[in-house]
């Protein structure tokens, strides 16, 4: 997993836990937390798949380089 996907979940888990405190507590800034949370979900899953892509098209850089014509 990429170095910032990791600290995107990292704060992912974070916003939640906030966010469930301040509901707790019965303030409404917990809905920022929510949308925070949400944006840094999708972070997580964009540098994920993109390290995902890049990796498949470097094994296929590399393998395609080997064979010769």
């Amino acid at each position: 997993m990429p170095r910032i996907a990791l600290f995107a979940f990292v704060v992912c888990v974070l916003a939640v836990a906030a966010a469930v405190v301040s509901f707790v507590e019965g303030s409404f800034l917990g809905i920022v937390w929510v949308l925070i949370a949400g944006i840094t979900s999708n972070m997580t899953w964009f540098y994920v798949r993109k390290a995902k892509m890049e990796k498949a098209q470097r094994s296929e850089s590399e393998s395609g380089s080997t064979t010769t014509v």
